[in-house]
């Protein structure tokens, strides 16, 4: 089977969660004999192409000239879709929410949606209004699908109340995770709370901020950090120097803000944690939570969304109310007053991951469902 990906992530030129799912899938499906192909935007005027361990990636390339950008990468990938399709069949064609709008070519292919978290369904937690220009091509997008796939039952359901699904088939089938092999043997007596995601007021940040200052009064020897790219205002400006000029400087006394790196590195970072805290708003299905598990971590997430989809309270992670930054606190000093229960926590989320993660087992029920549409 020759899957092609719609994507302009790939942890090779960008961070970010499809970026991270499609390595992960796109190497674990190679693995399997099928080929696959991610085709994105590039950043130069010259098309770029990448083997990663038997994914291939195309880039792209930008406008040079009066042509608008999106007018110019709409008629680059349909005519590297057509050309790809000469030199190898594609079977499924599968992008996020919006990356259908712009196809016009090759319609005998079936067409799947994987729900990642579009600009629908992030815009109640991101307090804002539909964006005319976003929204009409979302629907665009939905019409040409003939098929969906739902990383978690809260994201189908979400985005169901803004989007039609025009009766076509929608799975839930979650992100697949691998388990590292960089499990610590050591006791782990570490102070380090650990966050990952990009730093900005959706992933809960501010309200993070806040509960460690409740966390290190009682216990001054800890230390929160986070580790994610910066997010910056439409006019440039950073969201981290501007929480930084909201309070004194005390207030970041055992904060540090490590920036992006890479998932390797970040992978030894879950390890060396004592615990980790997600406080999102709004996820799809939280994808570093279940990192953090398949590394035998504890963690606390949101009681909101797909949180209970994930997490059983208290049996494989806790559960908190990520608006009430006295919630959370509680949640943290929970684990540091218990670490028995932190050490079987976190074993029964490993647990977790490999019974309902396992990417053998999500590999799987993807293939099945593109057969499905194949067949149809």
């Amino acid at each position: 089977m020759h899957v092609a990906f719609i994507s302009h992530e790939y942890p090779l030129w960008a961070s970010g969660g499809i970026g991270s799912f499609l390595q992960t899938f796109g190497r674990a499906l190679t693995k399997e004999g099928h080929k696959v192909t991610i085709i994105g935007a590039g950043t130069s005027s010259k098309e770029g192409c990448i083997d990663d361990k038997g994914v291939s990636l195309y880039r792209l390339p930008v406008s040079q000239n009066f042509i608008p950008g999106f007018i110019f990468n709409s008629i680059q990938l349909n005519k590297k879709l057509i050309e790809i399709n000469k030199q190898h069949p594609i079977d499924v064609i599968e992008a996020s929410e919006l990356g259908l709008a712009l196809l016009f070519v090759l319609s005998k292919v079936p067409k799947v949606i994987r729900l990642h978290g579009g600009h629908h369904f992030f815009s109640e937690a991101e307090k804002r209004g539909i964006n005319w220009r976003k929204g009409l091509l979302e629907k665009r997008s939905f019409k040409k699908a003939d098929g969906f796939i739902a990383v978690s039952r809260y994201v189908k359901e979400h985005t169901g109340k803004y989007l039609s699904y025009h009766n076509s088939p929608v799975h839930i089938i979650p992100h697949p995770v691998k388990i590292p092999s960089v499990f610590s043997k050591t006791e782990n007596t570490s102070k380090s709370i650990l966050f990952a995601g990009t730093i900005c007021e959706k992933k809960g940040v501010r309200e993070l901020l806040q509960a460690f200052q409740v966390v290190k009064e009682r216990y001054p020897d800890y230390q929160l950090d986070l580790y994610g790219r910066d997010w910056f205002y439409p006019d440039g400006s950073s969201y981290i120097k501007k929480i930084q000029q909201e309070y004194p400087k005390n207030f970041f006394e055992n904060i540090t803000f490590h920036g992006a790196v890479t998932r390797e590195k970040l992978y030894k970072q879950y390890n060396n944690a004592a615990f980790c805290v997600f406080p999102s708003h709004m996820e799809t299905q939280g994808l570093v939570t279940l990192e953090a598990m398949s590394l035998g971590k504890a963690v606390v997430f949101s009681k909101y969304g797909p949180g209970p989809e994930t997490i059983s309270h208290k049996d494989n992670g806790l559960l908190c109310d990520v608006y009430d930054p006295k919630d959370i606190a509680s949640k943290i000093c929970w684990y540091i007053e218990n670490p028995e229960e932190v050490k079987a926590i976190g074993q029964r989320a490993l647990k977790t991951v490999k019974e309902k993660y396992d990417i053998a087992l999500i590999l799987k029920k993807n293939i099945e469902f593109y057969h499905s549409l194949l067949d149809s």
